[in-house]
């Protein structure tokens, strides 16, 4: 259906290719409204023709009756009125609410595809800090329903390796970060405790670093979590080490799987 039509023309236009009158429509929809006993199913003869001929908007009820009858998901009629329930988790994040609530981020059409890596590099190890968009050799289409959207062709996303304590326990090694380019400003006078203090994505000659810093001149100095028990690591700036962007996300498993225990360092918990 085309964007540039009126709603009117559209649905007409799905109608005709069916092959079904505006008589048929009034039958069917009023076997609908029998059956679920409410008349704001159906829908006259008289009445659809004013849809299709002006610019009218019909009830959430004779649009599903219309949705039965032109074998249409509700979804895609919403979508020839402006209605775009793919958007709606979008909003819900940038119009957020005061009080703690469970979020529910449904996926309208699970049959929509979505580009997402298929395969990675050989040489992406997971001890090891590291963009995402380094790790992927093959992109392929894969099925929305199956994982959240992630845009990391266009997007910069890190993976934080299982051997990278810098800002333990802030961040967990494994985590996921989204990191978003902005001015560095690595300066204490934005910041007042540790949570607010920023977290930067840093591009090292051998690999990369998440970790606050603080730049000096044509010196940075990576500072790790004082609880991580990682050394202070200091670079020449930029020709050493480059800031990618801030770690605005993270995506963290706050319980560590038992598996990690064996392996962690002394400074994490060990179960009894």
């Amino acid at each position: 259906m085309g964007l540039s039509m009126r709603a009117g023309e559209q649905l007409r236009e799905l109608r005709n290719r069916l092959g079904v009158t505006t008589r048929e429509v009034e039958e069917f929809s009023r076997s609908i409204a029998e059956d679920r006993r409410n008349e704001e199913f159906y829908i006259s003869n008289a009445w659809l023709t004013q849809l299709e001929n002006k610019n009218s908007i019909p009830s959430i009820y004779k649009l599903y009756s219309l949705s039965v009858v032109y074998r249409t998901k509700f979804q895609e009629l919403l979508g020839v009125f402006g209605i775009d329930l793919d958007a709606s988790a979008g909003y819900q994040i940038s119009l957020p609410l005061q009080k703690t609530h469970l979020a529910s981020l449904e996926t309208p059409n699970p049959q929509k595809a979505m580009t997402f890596p298929v395969r990675f590099d050989k040489s992406f190890s997971l001890e090891k800090t590291s963009l995402i968009s380094r790790m992927v050799e093959v992109w392929g289409e894969v099925p929305i329903a199956l994982i959240q959207k992630l845009d990391v062709r266009h997007c910069q996303y890190g993976y934080v390796g299982v051997q990278d304590y810098t800002m333990y326990p802030l961040l967990r090694p494994g985590s996921f970060v989204q990191i978003e380019a902005r001015p560095a400003r690595t300066d204490s006078s934005e910041w007042r405790s540790e949570f607010d203090r920023p977290i930067f994505f840093v591009e090292l000659r051998e690999g990369y670093a998440c970790s606050w810093c603080e730049v000096r001149g044509s010196q940075i100095t990576l500072i790790p979590h004082p609880l991580s028990g990682c050394p202070i690591r200091q670079f020449s700036y930029p020709s050493e080490a480059e800031i990618i962007g801030q770690v605005t996300g993270v995506a963290m498993r706050l319980v560590p799987p038992f598996e990690e225990y064996s392996d962690a360092p002394a400074r994490l918990p060990r179960r009894s």
